[in-house]
């Protein structure tokens, strides 16, 4: 007895101190999934009442038993929404403790919802769906992030900024035509969305193990009443197949991108230095020690998420990159990658969707900024190719003189007078000033997708038309 208490404690403590029965608690712990994939109650019921009425439709089980089957799964959702439902980590996933309760509350007619389907089709199913659900609901989201800017570009379709290459003063845009750059970014996200939500249109459930099954079922009736296109055509695809994840969360990983992009914009333009906009204390915070300070947290903690995001994406490759066919207990871990990547992106957009429509924006600043380091340079540089015949190159290079000259006079280039200018190149003359202010740089780049005002409202008047 003293032996064998000895033996038990010695192993005890070599599996440690959570894991007190031993191997059997480990294996317990590492293939239960209920924690996570109980996420996906909904989507699991909804299958199982369509496979179910269709087994009764092909005569596969009774008209009966598909009734009873119905009421109980019902009965279970009702229980799991009102959090009346009681999960078990000993039944490990949501497929078995829906199953477990609905034989408690009908008895055997349970045991007939499993007929011509396995855990392995039926998750493919509930994971597909929810994954779908989410792709709407991030189009939907992507669609008011659209709209915000869009209302934001019209109102300051007008407003002079500095437009940016290397962070360095480039050329004057308007902050209009800089918002319609994001619309252009979160349109290609939006349509990745529908593009990813045409692909996965695929009903999986029938496959069943891998191979099919031998009862005379209608998969094109389980798909048409789960709202897919079309059954899936291969079995063995099927139950292997999570290419559905990888590209939510692929489409995911790029909209972070270009939501970190945007964050990283507004920290650095609501800093003193810059100055462009201002964030309300409903996305900023205060700082504990110093009391003039007003924190765009929002945004950073939007820039963050991307991490997140782009390490879930890695997460699934890896887990699926050296899975021979078909389903591999591997594919468990396919879940709170993308879970955890749609809490990420979905709050993300929202937060900077409510950013866009709180930010003041400063039109001052932006304007004063925009005709600091030489900004109109290029368009003096076009000039005298347009106006004076000059080669381009040699125009670069008498814009490259007038731009010492006015460092040397401490001033603008619009501030350079007739005659510094003509003891650089006698062909410029007086009409040369037309093109030397923020305003007019601005009007004259009236090429399609320009920044000029009046092109920037066509290609708001474009995109709300698709909006």
């Amino acid at each position: 007895m003293a032996d064998g208490s000895s033996e038990t404690k010695s192993s005890n403590q070599m599996w440690g101190g959570r894991f007190a029965s031993g191997p059997d608690a480990i294996m317990e712990e590492i293939n239960a999934s209920i924690g996570f994939d109980k996420k996906l109650y909904a989507q699991d019921i909804r299958g199982s009442i369509a496979h179910a009425t269709m087994l009764a439709h092909q005569g596969i089980i009774s008209a009966d038993d598909k009734d009873k089957i119905v009421h109980g799964l019902n009965t279970i959702l009702s229980e799991i929404e009102s959090g009346a439902f009681e999960f078990s980590r000993r039944l490990e996933d949501i497929h078995m403790n829906v199953e477990a309760r609905l034989a408690s509350l009908i008895g055997p007619a349970a045991g007939r919802l499993h007929t011509a389907r396995s855990r392995n089709d039926q998750v493919a199913l509930d994971f597909r769906l929810w994954v779908k659900e989410e792709l709407q609901k991030t189009e939907k989201a992507l669609t008011a992030l659209i709209a915000a800017f869009l209302d934001r570009a019209e109102e300051h379709a007008d407003t002079v900024m500095p437009g940016f290459t290397h962070l360095q003063t480039a050329q004057p845009v308007t902050f209009g035509h800089h918002c319609m750059a994001y619309v252009e970014m979160f349109g290609r996200d939006r349509s990745r969305v529908r593009h990813a939500i045409e692909h996965m249109d695929e009903s999986p459930i029938g496959a069943a193990a891998l191979a099919g099954t031998g009862f005379p079922i209608d998969r094109h009736m389980t798909a048409k009443a789960l709202g897919f296109r079309e059954p899936t055509r291969n079995s063995i695809d099927t139950v292997s197949d999570r290419d559905f994840a990888l590209e939510f969360l692929s489409i995911a990983s790029i909209a972070a991108t270009h939501l970190s992009r945007l964050a990283e914009e507004i920290v650095i333009w609501s800093t003193p230095q810059f100055g462009f906009i201002r964030l309300s204390d409903a996305f900023s915070t205060g700082s504990s020690i110093m009391p003039q300070k007003k924190n765009p947290d929002a945004a950073e903690l939007v820039r963050a998420k991307t991490g997140r995001i782009n390490g879930s994406l890695v997460a699934l490759l890896t887990v699926m990159k050296g899975l021979p066919l078909a389903y591999s207990k591997d594919m468990q871990e396919d879940k709170e990658q993308v879970f955890d990547a749609a809490e990420s992106l979905e709050l993300a957009i929202a937060a900077m969707t409510g950013m866009v429509r709180d930010m003041t924006v400063r039109a001052d600043r932006m304007k004063a900024a925009a005709g600091s380091g030489y900004s109109t340079a290029t368009d003096l540089a076009d000039w005298l190719v347009r106006e004076a015949g000059l080669p381009f190159r040699d125009a670069h290079h008498v814009t490259g003189r007038a731009i010492a000259l006015a460092e040397q006079k401490g001033c603008d280039l619009a501030d350079l007078s007739l005659a510094d200018l003509q003891s650089i190149n006698a062909a410029i003359t007086e009409k040369v000033f037309d093109v030397l202010t923020v305003e007019a740089s601005v009007a004259s780049r009236t090429s399609f997708g320009g920044t000029a005002p009046a092109e920037v409202r066509k290609q708001i008047a474009w995109w709300r038309a698709r909006n």
